[in-house]
């Protein structure tokens, strides 16, 4: 077995990888770059490098840096994480030449299944159906006008060296073509450092199917397929697995094929075997040749670490069980949870998470489970330069119904108060009908994005009641706090009493939800409790409070006492509630600053979030047209056009490429025609 594996990645990955080492006993080095020195993945390895600058290109990419910190750490092994080097067939050929062991597939096996149409070629001499399209690589515009011309509209153009939707394009009619072609070709360069296009036939309603695998020495076995449908811009977003819509007589073709198309071409590790599916049939798409970032829902239903399985393989290790002895049990589905702002076109957010709480694995009561996969604790920092996940929420239950009940509590149940998330947006998909039904294809979330972004619930009324309450003790306690501390005796704690000349006035406080909707709560407290103003009744109120454990009880119209339990989570003006149905994130609108949208060409180039300016595409004293490109803003791995929001005139660039920006800062002086 190793003596000590070195972690080529970051984030929720290598904390991942870190776990399953420490169940072995296995030492573990962590690398990272100059802003993650103190990020999670770093705090739990027994040792840490730094290997450069927060840019991928000068430290997790950076293969010189890494190799040097393999030498200073005598590590004897590496295990490349599911994202960077964990692809890359030249950083696993030069630990393999340096007798370092890679805990991942060989340089050859990368390199042949990294080419996409090579990967094709192989699945069609194996017997896997591939799509309709491009033989090899296709040369330029002409060539692929005369492709499309055959296999007709839609297409979809990838970059054969290339994943994660980076080079990828539809293109729905031949007008489009040119365009996007050349846009592909541009980013297949950046991203992968090759050119290289081929078209294919595009599907139109989809279904994602992969296929988990693992060769040893000894032989291949597969470890059940996923169903990784549901995808915003090519990103995944909700796995889960069986898929809801595989038979039994599909399922054991697509496994037999698999199979015997791994085992052809002597693979050893883990690897993903990736599907379209339509219409009863499927398709060769790709085949990864690592972990993939959704393998817990695959560990969930199988009970199998597939980190420890990859290091058992890479250290000459057989297969720990033959193929009758895997019996997946249940349904297991995962989210991803990501700090961004779904209603701001899913701009990625940052900022300290001073709340960050999921909730806890109910398995000792009964059969369901939930596992948090996270990069981040909280009080740490989410910043600018990587990806915007923070977390895998993932749960398994016997059925895939139950598995979506508790799904939907773990959402409603989790808090986070910081950066801007997606939470309210993933309990909105994971209840949407089309979803419960097994019906969500690839397309879904296009389909139904203004519908999803819409508010579907009205909260109670009581939320909003319990805290007001707790945000006026709260106040009152501080306010005594600092009358106590104060020199001056008659220091006026009771500001915060309701008595006023004249006789008793309710309180007035104010919150905004997630939607914007504003509501106002007005109240009068009293020796035996709260009364609390529901239109134009007077109702009640017995309110009681243990640490964040907040109990409240009142009477309805029927007369009847009603007793509600929530949790109340506060920093500054942001209050997250998590009750007995949910979850709601609230604004406290006293000392806010009100943000008032405007069609005012100064707020339409301010930066939307800190980042990078990796591009500008105008000069001083440019004519525009309105929507031309006039810069792009890099943040958490996406690009963010400032776009002209006039026909007029460029006055002034006020940052240069390669600049650091903060939110809301102007970047260009712009005068309108």
């Amino acid at each position: 077995m190793f003596k000590k594996i070195l972690i080529a990645n970051r984030g929720e990955i290598a904390v991942r990888i870190i776990r399953a080492c420490k169940e072995w006993g296995i030492p573990t080095v962590a690398v990272h770059s100059d802003v993650d020195r103190e990020s999670m993945h770093v705090r739990m390895a027994d040792e840490s490098v730094c290997i450069g600058s927060h840019q991928p290109a000068n430290s997790y990419l950076n293969i010189p840096a890494l190799m040097s910190a393999i030498e200073l750490t005598n590590a004897d092994a590496v295990h490349p994480g599911y994202g960077f080097l964990s692809e890359n067939a030249n950083f696993a050929r030069i630990l393999e030449e340096n007798k370092i062991n890679f805990i991942g597939a060989s340089s050859k096996h990368i390199e042949m299944m990294g080419d996409k149409i090579q990967a094709k070629r192989i699945a069609k001499e194996n017997g896997l159906p591939v799509i309709e399209g491009s033989e090899g690589g296709v040369k330029d515009v002409s060539e692929a006008k005369e492709l499309c011309k055959k296999i007709g509209f839609p297409v979809l153009i990838k970059a054969s060296g290339g994943g994660g939707g980076k080079g990828m394009k539809i293109v729905d009619e031949e007008n489009q073509l040119e365009n996007l072609f050349l846009t592909a070709k541009s980013e297949a360069k950046k991203f992968f450092n090759n050119d290289e296009l081929y078209i294919e036939k595009y599907f139109k309603n989809p279904r994602h199917i992969e296929v988990q695998v693992m060769s040893g020495k000894n032989k291949t076995v597969h470890l059940a397929e996923r169903d990784c449908s549901v995808q915003r811009r090519h990103q995944k977003l909700i796995e889960e697995t069986p898929s809801p819509v595989l038979s039994e007589e599909v399922r054991k073709d697509l496994f037999e094929k698999t199979v015997k198309m791994v085992e052809q071409i002597n693979y050893e590790g883990a690897g993903t075997v990736e599907f379209i599916y339509e219409n009863g049939k499927f398709y060769f798409l790709e085949m990864n040749t690592r972990v993939q970032v959704e393998h817990p829902v695959t560990e969930m239903r199988t009970g199998l670490d597939l980190v420890e399985w990859q290091i058992r393989v890479a250290s000459g290790e057989k297969l720990p069980l033959d193929q009758d002895q895997i019996r997946p049990k249940g349904h297991s589905i995962e989210v991803r949870v990501c700090a961004e702002n779904p209603e701001r076109g899913f701009l990625p957010s940052s900022g300290l998470l001073e709340l960050y709480d999921f909730p806890e694995d109910p398995s000792a009561s009964g059969s369901s489970l939930i596992r948090l996969d996270s990069g981040f604790e909280q009080k740490d920092p989410v910043g600018i330069h990587y990806d915007s996940m923070l977390a895998k929420l993932i749960v398994h239950d016997e059925d895939r119904k139950k598995a979506l009940e508790t799904i939907q509590h773990a959402l409603k149940q989790t808090a986070i108060i910081g950066p801007e998330t997606n939470l309210g947006f993933l309990q909105k998909l994971v209840s949407h009908p089309q979803f419960l039904e097994g019906q969500a294809d690839t397309l879904f979330i296009d389909a139904c994005l203004p519908e999803l972004l819409q508010n579907q619930e009205t909260t109670p009324e009581w939320i909003y009641w319990a805290c007001a309450i707790d945000f006026l003790q709260s106040e009152q306690e501080s306010a005594r706090q600092k009358a106590a501390n104060s020199s001056n005796p008659h220091s006026p704690w009771h500001f915060f009493d309701n008595w006023r000349m004249g006789g008793e006035e309710p309180f007035q406080i104010s919150f905004r939800d997630e939607e914007n909707h504003q509501r106002e709560v007005r109240l009068i407290e009293r020796e035996s409790g709260f009364e609390v103003f529901s239109g134009k009744k007077c109702i009640p109120l017995n309110f009681q409070q243990q640490g964040l454990d907040v109990v409240i009880r009142y009477e309805n119209s029927n007369g009847t006492t009603v007793k509600h339990s929530l949790r109340i989570f506060r920093h500054q003006n942001d209050i997250v509630a998590v009750h007995e149905t949910g979850r709601i994130q609230l604004t406290l609108e006293s000392g806010r600053e009100h943000e008032h949208e405007t069609g005012h060409t100064d707020s339409q180039l301010k930066a939307p979030m800190p980042g990078n300016i990796i591009r500008v595409c105008v000069k001083n004293g440019e004519q525009v047209n309105r929507g031309q490109t006039l810069m792009v803003l890099e943040a958490m791995k996406m690009e963010h056009p400032i776009l002209a929001p006039d026909n007029g005139r460029v006055e002034s660039l006020l940052f240069q490429e390669g600049d650091v920006v903060k939110t809301d800062e102007q970047l260009i002086e712009f005068e309108a025609e």
